[in-house]
């Protein structure tokens, strides 16, 4: 029976009709999407915008109000070097046990200081921890974002050595894979659940997992700059 569930909870997240939310991109061309959470942050986030540029790459941002209001050059710095700026939140708080309404007054109005803040529209979000319901996912799509999870991790949110991050961040990696990375911690101040971010180089690490991509042909690129030539894959994310 547990085989049974693990196929059809693969089946599912790859095949999401009007209730899906993007997890991957269809394509031939030989890129996947990068994305970084829970910035911007002063330090990290200048230096992982340093190694995409020397790799020639693009990036999606999933920023959060708490950090964005506190670092906007930060947010033309990204806009300026040609990567895309989306919502990960208000904060980092969970949405998937918030009511419909809260949900999506909260996001839009969100969306409404981030595309004043950057100067450029938001269409992505993603919801913090990857919890949604299908209540929250609804006031999300009625805020007018798309929500977006992932397949492969770096694994950067918690403790773990270079070598179990690049081989977290390998698995599943293939044309149109999103990959989740972070830019930063999401901690107390910013609602998280915790205020111990983990030992992590994260300059050393997104070095070393866009070499291990480009081994096997990847190239890094934003979720819109995918999808010039791409289509998005849906699939069903509900997680409480």
């Amino acid at each position: 029976m547990t085989g049974v569930k693990a196929a059809a909870k693969r089946f599912l997240r790859s095949h999401g009709g009007p209730l899906g939310s993007i997890v991957r991109v269809r394509t031939d061309r030989p890129e996947f999407v990068l994305t970084y959470d829970d910035g911007p942050d002063p330090t990290e986030t200048a230096r992982i915008l340093e190694v995409l540029r020397d790799h020639s790459c693009t990036a999606t941002f999933f920023v959060l109000m708490t950090r964005a209001r506190t670092s906007t050059s930060l947010l033309h710095e990204i806009r300026a070097a040609g990567h895309e700026i989306a919502l990960h939140g208000p904060d980092h708080r969970p949405i998937s046990r918030l009511g419909y309404t809260v949900v999506r007054e909260r996001t839009s109005a969100a969306r409404a200081e981030l595309e004043d803040l950057a100067g450029v529209p938001v269409r992505w979000y993603r919801p913090p921890y990857g919890l949604q319901s299908l209540s929250s996912f609804r006031a999300v799509k009625a805020s007018g974002l798309e929500p977006v999870l992932w397949g492969p991790t770096a694994w950067d949110s918690r403790e773990a050595t270079m070598e179990q991050r690049i081989a977290r961040a390998l698995r599943g990696a293939e044309k149109g894979a999103i990959l989740l990375s972070h830019d930063s911690y999401a901690g107390y101040a910013d609602g998280g659940r915790s205020d111990s971010p983990p030992s992590v180089d994260r300059r050393d690490l997104a070095t070393r997992v866009l070499a291990a991509y480009r081994e096997r042909g990847l190239h890094a690129r934003s979720l819109a700059d995918a999808l010039t030539s791409g289509t998005p894959i849906k699939g069903i994310w509900f997680t409480r």
